[in-house]
């Protein structure tokens, strides 16, 4: 796909990801432990860098995303809102399951539940959007990024950019546990995690 460098972040912790409520499109803030993860994010992405000057910055849209940025630039001493915003970024929409955890859509909506489990990577949930569609929008919008970037996101995203940019196959991208705290650098089709 390139051989830039990507430094994919995913956002810090929020309260649902506590709980295991599947957040989607919602717009849930981070909480005390996320604004940490996001401090320590920025400097370990400086120091895989090897500084940060040349970079450029993009988010999601999400609230989560845009805070998880703000404090990694205030964390470098770089101006808090100078960074670009891209919706191709935002986190794969789960439709009605969103707000949901997974023991109370699988009691709700089985039948849906277990076809996803058959399928997760072309599975679209009611309303929602699948990791195929994902995966088009997410392409095209680090396709338009100049350079080297750091990319503050979520984790479906960065599921599907692995699997465009790092060859991950499919079945593997979908289940993927992505790490919020970590930073996933891709280049070459290569990644490798940092934490």
């Amino acid at each position: 796909m390139t051989t830039r460098r990507f430094f994919l972040v995913r956002h810090g912790e929020t309260d649902w990801n506590v709980a295991g409520r599947l957040q989607g499109r919602r717009d849930v803030p981070l909480n005390a432990f996320g604004r940490e993860q996001a401090a320590r994010v920025a400097r370990l992405v400086n120091a895989l860098a090897g500084g940060v000057a040349n970079l450029a910055f993009v988010s999601s849209p999400l609230l989560r995303a845009v805070e998880t940025m703000r404090i990694v630039r205030t964390t470098l001493d770089l101006p808090v809102n100078d960074f670009r915003v891209d919706p191709r970024l935002a986190e794969i929409s789960f439709g009605l399951w969103e707000g949901q955890t997974w023991p109370q859509i699988r009691q709700r909506d089985g039948d849906r539940a277990r076809r996803r489990d058959r399928a997760p990577w072309s599975f679209t949930p009611p309303g929602g959007e699948s990791y195929e569609d994902l995966a088009q929008r997410a392409q095209a919008a680090v396709m338009d990024l100049p350079g080297d970037a750091v990319v503050v996101t979520h984790g479906g995203v960065i599921r599907a950019l692995l699997h465009v940019a790092a060859d991950m196959p499919t079945n593997e991208a979908a289940v993927l546990p992505v790490r919020q705290g970590a930073v996933y650098v891709v280049e070459g089709g290569r990644f490798a995690v940092a934490q």
